[in-house]
């Protein structure tokens, strides 16, 4: 009986993990050829601070952009003079390329400006916004033959519009 307790503590198991590492050999290359690796683009939004009337009421007006998103239009204003521009719907939805135009315009005046804040309606498409901002931060032109971006306003804000 001796004998049969000492011949069992002697023997040992091993391990055979040769199945798990043929998996492993498979899997793990398969899972990296499959992965998708996506590409995230994050701008960097300014929010509007929240003493900037008290701070700039002992200095003179300056230029402060909106562009505020409503379902018929686009309205370009300036908070000191009032409304610029209306840029109503077209067939194929907003019009980007009336209102970067007219940025233009604006940042040819002001070429120091850099801020701009949008402020959207309820509601407003997340598609909308994005392409509204690509639209505000800058523009392409042809220089030396070649089709270069530069840059508008490219610290954007984003914000509620008022309900009209």
């Amino acid at each position: 009986m001796n004998r049969r307790k000492h011949k069992k503590r002697e023997t040992q198991v091993e391990l055979n993990i040769t199945a798990f590492m043929n998996l492993m050999v498979v899997l793990v290359p398969f899972l990296l050829m499959t992965a998708v690796f996506a590409n995230i683009s994050v701008l960097d939004l300014k929010l509007p601070d929240m003493n900037s009337t008290s701070a700039q009421s002992d200095k003179k007006p300056e230029l402060e952009l909106r562009v505020t998103v409503r379902k018929d239009r686009l309205e370009l204003s300036d908070t000191q003079g009032g409304l610029i521009k209306k840029i109503p719907v077209t067939q194929s939805g907003h019009n980007y390329v009336l209102l970067n135009q007219t940025l233009r315009l604006i940042k040819f005046k002001f070429p120091e400006k850099r801020k701009i804040t949008i402020l959207s309606e309820p509601y407003t498409s997340y598609e909308t916004i994005v392409d509204l901002m690509d639209t505000v931060r800058e523009y392409q032109t042809l220089q030396d033959n070649e089709v270069v971006a530069l840059e508008l306003f490219p610290d954007v804000s984003i914000g509620d519009a008022a309900r009209i």
